[in-house]
C-alpha cells in the first residue's frame, strides 16, 4: 500500500489524533529488512519498558542530542555525531566539490528515516504486521533566498512532498490509523511542521594569519 503525503509547513496546521492507545516512540533504529520474531519482541520490550519508565519517572523524558561540525575545505564540512563521521558538501553548481550530500538533502534523509523508524516502532507496538517500509521525498527550494537575490524569499524548503510505501497484510483501515499515529509522533516531522526555538551564539577567535 503506497500512501501519498504532502507536508507543507503551515503554521496553523493541526495534527489529527485517533482514539487508540499508543505507547511512546521507541529509540529503535532503522530496519532495512523484515525483522525476525526475536527482534520484533525485543523492540516491543523496549517500547513497553520505556513507556513504563517515563510514566514512573517523568524526569527521564528529556533527551539531548548533539552534533559537532567543522568546515575543512571549501564548502565541505565534517560532522561528528556520537561515533559517526558525516561528510557534508554542496554540488559544483552551488560552489562545492560534491563529496557528500548537502544540508537540505540531509533534512530529507532525516525525515525519511525518522518516518521509517516511527512506522516500525508503532506497527510493532500496535501488533500491525509490517513487512517493509520505505519513503521517497523531494523538497522545493527557491535559490533566491539563499543567494539573497530577492527580499522575502525564504531560504529553506517551501514544500516537502513524499510517498510512504508500506508492505503489509493488514487491512487498509489499520494502515490508515497507523499513518495517523506515526505522523502525530514522528520527531523530525514535528520539527519541520512546528517552529522550534533556535539559539545560535557567536564565538570569535583571533586568526593566526590573514585568511
Amino acid at each position: 500500500m503506497a500512501t501519498e503525503i504532502n507536508w507543507r509547513r503551515s503554521r496553523g496546521e493541526q495534527v489529527r489524533f485517533i482514539d487508540i492507545p499508543v505507547p511512546p516512540v521507541s529509540r529503535a533504529g532503522i530496519f532495512d529488512r523484515v525483522p525476525s520474531r526475536r527482534e520484533t519482541m525485543a523492540l516491543k520490550d523496549i517500547i513497553v519498558e520505556t513507556q513504563t519508565d517515563l510514566r514512573a519517572n517523568p524526569g527521564h523524558a528529556l533527551a539531548t542530542f548533539s552534533a559537532d561540525s567543522r568546515q575543512v575545505e571549501g564548502l565541505r564540512s565534517e560532522t561528528k555525531i556520537r561515533q559517526f563521521s558525516v561528510t557534508v558538501d554542496e554540488p559544483p553548481n552551488l560552489g562545492g566539490t560534491d563529496t557528500g550530500p548537502n544540508p537540505v538533502e540531509f533534512v530529507l534523509a532525516a525525515l525519511a528515516a525518522c518516518q521509517e523508524i516511527t512506522y516500525r516502532a508503532y506497527a510493532t507496538a500496535l501488533d500491525i504486521p509490517l513487512e517493509s517500509v520505505s519513503v521517497k521525498l523531494e523538497g522545493s527550494l527557491d535559490l533566491r533566498g539563499f543567494f539573497a537575490v530577492k527580499d522575502g524569499v525564504r531560504a529553506g524548503f517551501n514544500e516537502v512532498r513524499g510517498i510512504v510505501n508500506l508492505k503489509s497484510s493488514a487491512p487498509a483501515a489499520d494502515l490508515a490509523k497507523l499513518k495517523d499515529v506515526v505522523d502525530a509522533h514522528c520527531p523530525v516531522l514535528d520539527i519541520l511542521r512546528a517552529p522550534v526555538p533556535v539559539d545560535l551564539r557567536l564565538e570569535t577567535e583571533r586568526a593566526t594569519q590573514a585568511a
